[in-house]
Parts: structure tokens; sequence; C-alpha cells
């Protein structure tokens, strides 16, 4: 994930221990703790009001010393410590000292005062915070003016909360009690089980031990919270007890969590079956976050999540529907892979994260097979291979430099890459031996950490393999890059024969290397007499070959059956024709897996854009949704970047037009009683992309009409939004906001303030973002800035409006003339993200020096901007080289 390291203030030092008073003139650790000093136990204090600006705590450590030493390192950010005591075990007290050492990095020490031999010890910190406006650590939120108070401490913001050993293999019980005003209720990862009068106005909630977590997944909320009790999840073969679920949201909002809360218990009972292990954490409470920089967090007891996930009602979009049933899925996952077992440390986050996405779309496929999960996996593993074509990717077994590499961990490679790297070797031994290897992994490991040979040993043991299925596993974790399969067919000796060689795949432009070498399960689908037929091979060379047996003649060759491989592959143009006549002989997940070959050969400059048609209308006349909408990223970027006439545009429009408008049509552009949410979702996607991408009259005079009656005010002063499709909302204020100009913005603007329904202003916000008017777009940016517009959601506002040259460089302007604000409101793990904001969509050398101008000065603003900077600074880069050699030309041939 992504945060903002802010610096310690030196009064804070200067309250408590007096910088200059070292004991030791031992730098400070640059990475890892040390191990000498180990907790095995904390018990956490707050007094929090979320009406105040910061609240005080007392962390109480019991530890293990076991070399002698006069001072510990630990981890504590904008903490002013009033009092360190450190007990001894014969109980003697000594006062301690505590010095912010490194307070960018949230670094500190505590002085003994005098040497202490090995030994168990006791550390007591009493401190104040302020309750952070970043949404990290203990972070301050508001809903219709109440204040509230929650955590997010993943990665490393638990340091921001309270002083402690903020890494994840220091796994502990927690004992956690809060003093809060009487109004207020109080909710965390345990059950309450107790509540005491603490003074005038106050009171104490003292709640039950954990079990083992590392800091990373404490979790707590205070505030006017609703509750939506739920009945219990029942027991089963692996769960004795009923499991209690409950929903929390904003006072009045958890009422509308009874959707989700009716689909949590397939979800536990199917994890639990494939683990064969009963969830562990005593009970599940979801909360619906009022403020929340990550779409969820899996703290277990109490998962956290943007509320626009949970609170659902009939009218509620579909894709948000949709997606609150994926991201629950994949949050209840990590109750087993991340709290359960947790990655030892950062570098193996592909641990937690990319085993929760494989899993979500098993439980996804099981619980909804409608939603079509097996094909999410497919266009999630595409999206990364986009990433993982620069050569700034990262592995996803990154090694770990600094708190900047922490937070861009958490990305595509590590999400979508992992769960397709998983799911192949899955392919490759069987689904049941997978399962049986991750059942023995859980039990081996359960409550504790591991490694990734951990994981691979257990399901290389299940598999019967020995050292080259290791090999090949770990490939793909310690090396960045997608392995580029290269075939050609042969006749040999009466057989056919398909030639296989590998290289990196690198798009025009890049300076990287391509000769690197993967163990790749390479599967192959081809033309037969009778239909079809899979052939498998383990490519670990640069070159190999399969016998392609009882082929017909000619065949046609699909690289990559089931699109099951983390590759990409090249046929040739000749081989391409052939199974581009073939297309409908595959399978949904393999035309698409078809049309990112399309799209790589075009970006390896194979192709060109007079290819592409040809090759990617087919795919649109399929009955699936995410096939037939597959060719529209691609056409979309030759009509932004390569059209340069008008008479090339219109062909794109042209080709658009009539591969989609007629389904649009037949859709209509409202909701349809009885129909699927596919089609909602079909709805949407091609809506929002005629009007917006290739500007369709038929379709912005439609969504303008929605748009206006949305605008209009109601009896009681509000805008009419209901008026507009749900699913439309946001295209249709959009298409307003570009034609009717300042009215409409100006009622978005005063609109928003008076909206909590989170749906209702992802709708709006979608709006602005829209607008193209220079004079406009500056002020839709400046509200972004302002209060009424919610951390979390000011990217939206800011990444809108950049589909031009002149509108990037507005943007840019803008950017540059307002950074020290958007840092300031930059959320928790979003460093990394800053050069895209500022640049993103771009496709000139200019643009790389400029953006590389601005921001070397700024490498240490925030932990990530460099490798942002560098992976926005590649795209950009070879955006411009891929312009360069396409001849727009063969967009009319």
């Amino acid at each position: 994930m992504r945060r903002l390291v802010r610096p310690l203030l030196f009064t804070a030092l200067a309250a408590c221990c007096g910088a200059a008073l070292a004991a030791t003139t031992e730098s400070a650790p640059q990475g890892r703790l040390p191990r000498w000093a180990v907790p095995q136990s904390y018990r956490l204090a707050f007094k929090v009001d979320p009406a105040q600006q910061d609240f005080s705590g007392t962390t109480t450590i019991k530890l293990t010393l076991s070399k002698p030493s006069d001072h510990l390192w630990l981890d504590g950010s904008e903490l002013t410590v009033s009092k360190v005591e450190i007990t001894d075990a014969a109980g003697k007290r000594h006062t301690g000292k505590y010095v912010a050492v490194d307070p960018k990095a949230g670094v500190a020490r505590v002085d003994f005062g005098s040497t202490l031999p090995p030994q168990n010890l006791t550390l007591t910190i009493d401190y104040r915070a302020p309750l952070n406006a970043q949404l990290q650590g203990l972070y301050k939120v508001t809903a219709k003016g109440q204040p509230y108070a929650m955590t997010q401490m993943e990665p490393i913001s638990a340091r921001y909360a309270f002083p402690g050993f903020d890494e994840p293999d220091f796994k502990t019980p927690f004992q956690l009690s809060l003093t809060i005003p009487d109004a207020e209720t109080a909710v965390a990862n345990t059950r309450q089980i107790r509540q005491a009068p603490a003074g005038k106005g106050w009171k104490t909630v003292t709640f039950a031990p954990t079990l083992p977590l590392p800091t990373y997944l404490v979790a707590f909320g205070v505030g006017p919270w609703s509750i939506a009790t739920a009945p219990d999840i029942a027991p089963d073969a692996f769960r004795a007890k009923p499991l209690p679920l409950r929903g929390i949201a904003a006072a009045g909002e958890a009422q509308r969590m009874q959707h989700v809360l009716g689909e949590t218990p397939s979800i536990i009972h199917a994890l639990e079956n494939y683990y064969g292990f009963g969830y562990p954490f005593g009970k599940l409470d979801l909360l619906a976050a009022p403020d929340f920089a990550a779409g969820a967090m899996e703290n277990p007891g109490l998962v956290t999540f943007r509320d626009w996930l949970l609170l659902l009602d009939k009218d509620s979009p579909a894709r948000d529907v949709r997606g609150s049933f994926n991201v629950t899925a994949h949050e209840l996952a990590h109750q087993w892979t991340g709290d359960t077992v947790t990655m030892a440390w950062w570098n193996d986050i592909w641990l937690n994260e990319a085993f929760a996405t494989w899993m979500q779309q098993k439980i996804t496929e099981q619980v909804h097979p409608e939603y079509r999960a097996d094909l999410d996996r497919v266009l999630g593993a595409q999206g990364a291979m986009a990433n993982d074509s620069l050569v700034s990717a990262r592995r996803i077994r990154q090694p770990i430099t600094g708190n900047g590499d922490i937070m861009t961990a958490f990305d595509g490679i590590t999400y979508q890459k992992g769960a397709s790297v998983i799911g192949m070797f899955e392919n490759y031994v069987g689904d049941k031996t997978f399962q049986k290897g991750m059942r023995a992994y859980i039990q081996q490991h359960k409550f504790g950490n591991a490694v990734a040979s951990d994981l691979v040993d257990a399901i290389a043991t299940a598999a019967g393999k020995g050292a080259a299925f290791k090999h090949a596993f770990n490939s793909f974790l310690d090396q960045s890059g997608v392995p580029y399969v290269q075939t050609t067919l042969q006749q040999k000796n009466g057989h056919t024969v398909l030639q296989l060689s590998q290289s990196r795949y690198l798009p025009v432009g890049s300076s990287g290397d391509p000769k690197r070498i993967w163990g790749v399960p390479v599967c192959v689908r081809y033309g037969t007499a009778g239909g079809s037929k899979v052939a498998c091979e383990m490519l670990d060379h640069a070159t190999g070959s399969m016998t392609l047996a009882d082929a017909s003649q000619p065949t046609w060759v699909m690289p990559n059956a089931n699109a099951s491989g983390y590759y990409r592959f090249s046929l040739g143009k000749p081989a391409l024709a052939s199974l581009t006549g073939n297309v409908g002989k595959l399978s949904d997940a393999e035309q698409l897996a078809y049309a990112d070959a399309v799209n790589a050969g075009f970006r390896h400059g194979d192709l060109d854009a007079g290819d592409v048609l040809a090759a990617l209308k087919p795919l649109t006349a399929s009955k699936v949704r995410e096939v037939a909408t597959a060719p529209l990223p691609q056409i979309e970027w030759i009509n932004t970047h390569e059209a340069g006439t008008d008479a090339q545009r219109a062909r794109l429009a042209a080709w658009v037009s009539a591969a989609y408008l007629p389904r649009l049509q037949q859709l209509g552009y409202e909701r349809k009683a009885g129909e699927s949410e596919d089609d909602a979702l079909l709805r949407s996607t091609l809506a929002g992309a005629l009007a917006f991408d290739f500007k369709l009259p038929a379709v912005r005079a439609a969504l303008l009409a929605q748009g206006e009656a949305a605008l209009k005010r109601k009896p009681d002063g509000r805008l009419n939004l209901a008026a507009a499709d749900p699913d439309l909302l946001g295209d249709a204020l959009g298409v307003a906001v570009q034609q009717l100009g300042k009215p409409a913005v100006d009622a978005l603007i005063a609109e928003i303030p008076q909206t909590s329904d989170p749906a209702l202003r992802n709708g709006m916000l979608a709006g602005l973002a829209s607008v193209e008017d220079p004079a406009l777009a500056t002020r839709v940016r400046d509200f972004a800035l302002s209060k009424p517009v919610k951390v979390g959601e000011m990217a939206m506002l800011l990444m809108g409006g950049r589909d031009t040259p002149a509108r990037r460089d507005a943007m840019w302007q803008w950017f540059t003339a307002h950074y020290p604000q958007v840092l300031a409101r930059t959320g928790s793990f979003a460093g990394g993200y800053l050069p895209r904001l500022a640049a993103g969509g771009s496709c000139s050398v200019a643009a790389v020096d400029r953006l590389q101008a601005f921001f070397k000065p700024r490498l240490q603003d925030a932990p990530g901007i460099d490798r942002g900077l560098a992976q926005t600074s590649e795209s950009i880069q070879l955006c411009g080289a891929l312009k360069a050699k396409q001849d727009a030309a063969a967009i009319l041939r």
C-alpha cells in the first residue's frame, strides 16, 4: 500500500526527553528492528474524543531482552511522550527516555538509564498524539457533521497511534481499552468484555485479548456508530460455535448493510471448506468507513471498507453491488492468508494479497458464477502485464530498501500478477493437489509467520515435485517482467511441431534487456479434425518445442490455452490471421488472451492500427460483456494518441459505432425490470466509452437528457439525482457538465456537501471530473482541495480532464502551483501516485523532462515518489515511442 510519512515535530521530542541525552551512539536501524528485543504482548489504553484534535494513550509492552543493553529500538511517529517506565524481572522500576532518532521513518529509541542484563521487561509509555488528518494510524473523519475516530494501521501506520514494534513478524496478543465520551460507541477487533464509568461524561470500554496479531492488524473505532446485528453464521464441520456477525456504519446508515450481511455467510463457509480450518477470530464486524484510504482492510474481527462497498440498496449501481461481493470475499480470504498466517516481512506481501485475490476469484466463481470471476482473473493479469512490461516494474518479491518500497508494494504486481501466477501453477499441478498444499501451509504456520519458500515447499510437497518445480515458481517471484512466448509451426517427419522460444516482453522504445528465462508452464490449444486439443510443456530454457498430436492440416494455434498462463505470446501475421478466423472456437478466457496478444503485437511494433481493427472486430459480436468490450481500450488509445486528422477520427468513430451502438440502443439508457447486472454493467461501459472517448452524438444526447433531469431541483431545493439511471449517473452528469458548463458545475459543487450517500457522491464527483472548459476545470481542481471533498475522494477529481495535450498542460500547471496543498491532503499510501496524478496520460519526451525536473528535488517529500516517478516517466516515454513508431495512415486502410 501507499502512504505519506510526516516528520515528527521537534517540540514532541523536547517535551519528553531532551534530544541530546542519548545513552548510546548506536545509529538507528535502517531496515528491520533488531531482534534482541522482542515483544510478547501489548496492553493498549487510549482516551479518545473524536470531537477533539488529539488523543492520549498508555502503551504497556511485555518484552524479552536477549542481550545486555541500555536501550532498545521501536517505532513511533508524531508522539509527544510524557513518561517512560521500565519494570525489570525483579519488579524494580527504571525511568526511561524516549528519543525520536529518525522522525521521518518513525524510528525511536528508548533509553533505560543503565545497562540491563537479558531478562523479561515491561515497558510503559504515556503519550499524546494528533488524530491524523491523512487517513492513517488513528485518524479523524466527519459524516453528516458528526466526528468519528478510527484506524488504518497497514502497512506501517500503527506507529502514529501507539509506540511499538511495527513489523509483521512481531505477532503478539493485544489487550485494548478505550476511554471515550459516554455518548459514543466503541468497536474493535474483539468483543467487548467490560464497560465502566471513567469520570464525569466518560466511560472505559475493555475488549477481549486478541489472538497473536502484528501491529498493522490492530483496529478500533469510536463515534456515534449505528449497528445492524445479523443472524449468527451457523457452525460447520470446521467451526464448532456460531459466529456473531454485525454491520457497523455512520449514524443512521447501518440498515443499508443488509445485502452484504446476507452475502457474508456463504463466503465464510466456502473459505472454511477450502482450507479445512474454521474462522478463528470469535466475531465478525464489517464497518463502512466514512472516509478511507484503501478499498478495504482485513482487520480480524473488524473488517473496514469504503462506505460505498457496504451501503447498498435496490438503486445501487450494479458495479457497486458486484464490487461489494468481490471486495468482501477478498478481505475475508485474508482471515486465513494474512491474519492467521502473516508474511514475515513486506517483501512477501504477496503471501497476503496475491492469495486473497486468487481466493476471492475462486469464492466468487463458486457463489456467484454469473459474475465471471474467471474472466476478471484474466483481465487483472493483463492489467498487471502493462506495468510489468516496464523496466522499472517491481518484482513480486521486491527487496525492501526503505519505507517507499513498502508503500509501493500494494500494486497490480502484488495483487493481480501474484494471483495469476498462483493460478498458473495451480493449473499445472491440479486444483485438488494445490488445495492439499494450501491446507498444509495454513496448519504449519497458523497464528505465526511465513516466507515464500514455506508456501512453495508446501505446494511442491503436495504435488510430489522437486527442485525444478520450485525453480519455475520462484522464477516468477524473484524477477520482474512478462515472458514473451514466440511460436512457429513446422512439419517434421509427418508430425506437427510447435517451436517455442521465450524472452522478456518489451514494448517499442524500451531500454530493457529481452534476455530473460522463466519456468513457464505453456499450454497450447490447437485445431484438430474433431475440434481442438490442448498440449502442455514446461518451457524452462530459451527454446523448446511440443508435438501437436492429431493436429488438423492446416491447423490453428492458441498459445495460451484457457488463458491460464501469465505470459504473452506472438504468432506472426499468418498464424494470427488463422487464429482470427477461428476465434469463435476459443473459450471466453482465451478470447481475452487473444485480444491481449493483438495489443501486445501493436505495442511491440509488429501490428499497425489497421491490423488491430481487423483482428479485434470479431470480438465485438460476443455475447459476453468482458469479451465484447475488450477492444475498447486499444481503440481508445489509437483514437487519443495516434489519430491526427478528422478523417482518421471519423473512421474510428464509425468502427465503434457499427460495433457497439446498436447494442447500446437495444439495452436502452434505463434499467429494465428483471434485467441482469451484466446488462447494467454493459450499458454503463458502452455509454461511457461512446459518449466521452468517441463523442457519438446520439449517446451524448441521451445522457444529456438524464443529466439535465438530475440537475433540476426538487421542491426542497435539492437536486433530483434519482432522475438519472443509477448506473449512468456519473456519465449523465459528465455530459451535462461539458454541455451546460458553469450552471452544472455550480449545482454539483453546492450539492456535494449536503449529500452523504456514497453512490450519489461518486456520481457527482465523476460528473465534475469530466469538465472540459479550462476555467471550470481549474475551479473543480480547487474544489478537490476543499473540506467538502474527502481525502479519499480527491484523486477522483484530479485524474479527470486530461484527454488532450492542452488539458494535460493545464493540469500540469495547476498541479505544480498547488503541489504543497495536494501533498498535505495526500492520504495514506498515496505518495507513489503523485507523479501519475501530475502527468498521467501524457505522451511526449517534453512531458517526461518536466516531470523529472519537478520531482527529482522532491523525492523525499513522501515515501514511494521515486518509484512512482520512474514508472510514470517510463510509461510516458513508451507512449511517445509507440506514437512515433505507428503510421496513422493505417487507420484508413
